[in-house]
């Protein structure tokens, strides 16, 4: 029923946006406008809420936990979890938006700045990593530390409505339960194929630069089908091969174009960039989290903020189960520092480099790196390239990092869909990958063919309202079942020191009586 439903919903979405592309665009805009007027201030709540829960699950008494149990091991080496969590969390994204959103911001800077100023640019890298930062990825490490939790420690599905348990019982099973997760997966599957669609604009545009190719429609179809013979062939080979060996591949290419771009660019404005970037964040990060535009009525929040809070929680559920299935083992504090910490300063990193170099070279390159935003924020990454020595083979590997992004995120996604469609734990059948890998691709397709993707971006921050409310009653289910836990493992704890104690107390009572029989 769950599979059903939601691929008939899927595909009923995309045949309302491709047959209809002005009506689809119009309702989703006018829904949208409703939604911020009134709940935008939500979003902003429940996320900075997440945000401090998290931090209480690494640093507070529930940090000892493991998933798995006491004795669970983890199945991946850091570097490989690290890897798999920063591709199927923001691989495409970062590339995307690393020097287009600092220069958009620039341009069209929040708080009222003045455009172009240094005031804006200070502005532009600091809500670029407010974006990109520890928000998004409290998201994801709740969701996966939920899902991981009731897996393997409550012997769950790895089911969304599994999460409910502890709220609402056995209803979960029920029809409650098939509900939310029909919503979790159409939810992910309009969310990852959201991303696919800006990838595959991001690649055709590098294709367009790089080799001269006209890029149209014809172009990023042919894209979209090599990416499905691509990510259909590494989901068929499984997480510990196909997923693993390209994410810690594209991990190690990631960092050698940062690291590229960080020394043929302006080196000490990069590095100046990234320390004065980090500090404002943390002097800000509370104003950030909470700041809507209630006096001024400008839209630059519900934009850009608001759009992306709803955008990392239609994620939520597929990273989360994704997180989940490679995190077995981990310690709650380990999980929290690996899911959160660790991606946020990588991408930190990431956007100083590029974010910093796009701004350098609009500022003081005398490059019209905001001209570019006229063609499209795909086009902006690449005459950043054009300012910088190497320009060709530096695109060429963005290409190529792009698309391996897209196989990774893609494949990750037909695995989580697979095993979110599905009433039993465990891998999905083949079969099943199969059908939720060619949905993804059509759906990306039929949004580029419509011309659709900021109507479905709008969809998703409004599909995103009831999981922002749902990811609440995570919260409160999941402190109830690890505090539950505590306190069984300090019972445990107590009950083995008292018998240690007792056994103590008897080895020097007898050892007492020996050595007063020996003296008689």
């Amino acid at each position: 029923m769950i599979f059903r439903i939601s691929l008939c919903l899927i595909l009923a979405l995309s045949l309302a946006a491709g047959l209809a592309p002005e009506a689809f665009q119009a309702w989703t805009g006018q829904a949208l406008a409703e939604v911020i007027r009134h709940v935008g201030w939500l979003y902003l709540l429940i996320v900075f809420l997440i945000l401090a829960f998290v931090a209480y699950i690494a640093f507070g008494p529930l940090a000892r936990l493991r998933i798995g149990g006491r004795d669970a091991e983890p199945e991946f080496s850091n570097t490989a979890w690290l890897s798999m969590l920063f591709a199927a969390g923001m691989g495409i994204g970062l590339v995307f938006w690393g020097a287009a959103e600092p220069v958009s911001h620039l341009v069209t800077p929040p708080e009222g700045l003045a455009p172009e100023s240094p005031q804006a640019a200070r502005a532009a890298m600091r809500y670029a990593f407010f974006h990109w930062g520890l928000h998004p990825w409290a998201i994801y490490a709740l969701m996966g530390l939920a899902i991981a939790w009731f897996q393997y420690n409550r012997n769950g599905r790895g089911l969304i409505s599994d999460l409910l348990q502890p709220l609402i019982g056995e209803r979960h099973r029920g029809w409650i339960g098939r509900a939310v997760n029909i919503v979790a997966v159409v939810a992910t599957a309009l969310g990852v194929a959201t991303t696919l669609g800006m990838g595959t604009l991001q690649i055709g545009a590098g294709l367009s630069r790089v080799f001269g190719l006209q890029n149209g429609l014809p172009l990023q179809m042919a894209v979209i089908a090599v990416a499905f013979v691509l990510y259909t062939a590494s989901s068929a080979s499984g997480v510990e091969r196909g997923v693993k060996w390209l994410s810690s591949f594209n991990l190690a290419l990631a960092g050698a174009l940062l690291v590229l771009v960080a020394l043929l660019g302006p080196t000490g404005f990069v590095f100046d960039t990234f320390t004065t970037s980090l500090g404002s964040y943390l002097d800000h990060l509370v104003e950030m989290s909470l700041r809507m535009a209630p006096f001024s009525g400008s839209n630059w929040v519900a934009d850009w903020t608001i759009f992306y809070w709803a955008w990392w929680i239609s994620w939520s559920p597929f990273v989360g189960a994704f997180i989940a299935r490679v995190s077995y083992g981990r310690t709650l504090r380990e999980f929290v520092l690996g899911v959160v910490v660790a991606p946020t300063l990588l991408g930190f990193a990431w956007f100083a480099t590029f974010g910093g170099t796009a701004l350098w070279a609009q500022l003081f390159g005398s490059v019209d790196m905001a001209g570019a935003l006229a063609g499209g924020y795909e086009t902006v990454l690449y005459l950043m390239f054009d300012s910088l020595p190497l320009s060709g083979l530096l695109a060429a590997l963005a290409i190529l990092l792009v698309a391996i992004f897209f196989v990774t995120s893609a494949d990750s996604a037909v695995l989580v869909l697979g095993s979110m469609s599905s009433e039993t734990a465990g891998d999905p059948p083949l079969k099943r990958k199969l059908v939720w890998g060619s949905a993804i691709a059509l759906v990306a397709a039929a949004m580029l063919v419509a011309g659709g993707l900021e109507a479905l971006q709008a969809l998703i921050t409004i599909a995103a309202l009831p999981f922002a409310l749902l990811l609440v009653g995570v919260m409160v289910g999941l402190y109830r079942v690890l505090s539950l836990e505590a306190l069984r493992e300090k019972a445990e704890e107590r009950r083995a020191r008292r018998a240690i104690e007792a056994w103590i107390e008897r080895e020097q009572a007898q050892q007492a009586e020996r050595e007063a029989a020996g003296g008689d």
